[in-house]
């Protein structure tokens, strides 16, 4: 059986007129916003203009901006709800990302120290609002940027784009490289160790928690190649050199509220008390051989990475949740070596990101 295509007729000038009619009419009581969603020709004409008006090509250097004119300025982030696309669905963040700038923070041991910073600022959106001005963000924080930051600084900051955002939960998250003087081991000689740090303030349901980052570099020597190398030695008189690789630990502290500050520093040095065979800055031949020897006193699995890490993390009353990834990255294999350790619920999950491992990468 054949069925007809139906053959769709081609609108005359009537049948545009009575639609250009509906359209004048629809638009006599819609506002400027609905309006501006149609096809921008079309909407041009609605407003009494020339679908295709002549532009000035010339760039107006001498243009000044009225307040009139600036108020007259559409702003489709901030309209109606009319204009969401997709689901009316509250968005948990929604911001800026690697917005950079020279920032100065508090340290331990040399006083302030200026370092070019990546920020990263989110707020929540509620399910019926349109957007947001990204920029507020940025503007908000510009007025610390001149600050000697800390966490109180931090907070700060937040509380300025919650108000000027009119949300609810934030989030500011800061990341750098942060420096810090290593002597070698025997030849005396000095060199600076650069350190990934991230700070973390996080807003939600009027709760806030203080997060430290840092991501420790070390070698790994294996156990099991080791005691098989010794095991050659003894019993063929055999040469055999045990396997060992640069390694990474992500350390990420949850401070308690209540305890005094915990310095860059002191995240370090207990980083090195667990596992002492932090890669090295300068080194001459008498820090080498030093170095495969501490290598030889503390050899360890991925798993036993993890658990150093955590004994020192548990001993700190600053430190309230905790979760430790290390990344040994095999000489032996083809693949790596991973562990996740948590403590308390701040980092717990059961969805792990799948790039996550491939960011434990000492670039340099």
């Amino acid at each position: 059986m054949n069925i007809a295509t139906p053959i769709t007729p081609t609108p005359d000038r009537i049948a545009a007129e009575k639609a250009l009619e509906t359209l004048r009419a629809w638009a006599s009581n819609a506002d400027a916003t609905e309006i501006a969603t149609l096809d921008p020709a079309v909407a041009q004409m609605l407003q009494g203009g020339n679908a295709y008006p002549l532009l000035e090509r010339a760039y107006p250097a001498d243009f000044e901006i009225e307040p009139e004119y600036k108020a007259s300025l559409p702003d489709l982030q901030n309209g109606p709800s009319s204009l969401i696309k997709g689901a009316k669905q509250q968005i948990q963040h929604v911001g800026i990302s690697n917005f950079r700038l020279p920032v100065r923070f508090e340290t331990r041991d040399s006083g302030p120290l200026t370092l070019e910073t990546s920020v990263t600022g989110t707020v929540s959106l509620e399910a019926d609002k349109k957007g947001i001005n990204m920029s507020r963000i940025m503007r908000s924080f510009y007025k610390h940027a001149e600050s000697t930051f800390s966490f109180k600084v931090i907070e700060a900051a937040l509380d300025d784009y919650i108000s000027d955002l009119e949300s609810f939960d934030a989030r500011i998250q800061m990341r750098f490289s942060f420096p810090m003087k290593i002597s070698s081991l025997r030849s005396g000689l000095e060199g600076y160790q650069y350190y990934d740090v991230a700070l973390e303030l996080v807003e939600h349901a009027g709760v806030r928690q203080q997060i430290i980052h840092l991501d420790y570099v070390y070698s790994s020597t294996c156990p099991c190649s080791l005691e098989l190398s010794e095991h050659a030695r003894a019993t063929r008189n055999q040469l055999a050199t045990p396997h060992s690789q640069r390694s990474v630990a992500r350390v990420s502290v949850l401070l308690d509220a209540d305890a005094n500050v915990l310095w860059f520093e002191d995240l370090i040095e207990a980083c090195r008390r667990a596992v002492p065979t932090e890669t090295q800055v300068m080194v001459k031949r008498e820090d080498e051989q030093a170095f495969a020897e501490l290598n030889a006193a503390n050899p360890i699995f991925v798993e036993d990475a993890a658990r150093l890490f955590c004994e020192q993390l548990l001993a700190d009353a600053r430190i309230s949740d905790f979760r430790v990834i290390a990344s040994h990255q095999e000489s032996l294999h083809s693949h790596d070596a991973v562990s996740v350790l948590t403590e308390g619920p701040t980092f717990a999950q059961a969805s792990i990101d799948p790039k996550l491992f491939n960011t434990l990468f000492h670039v340099g």
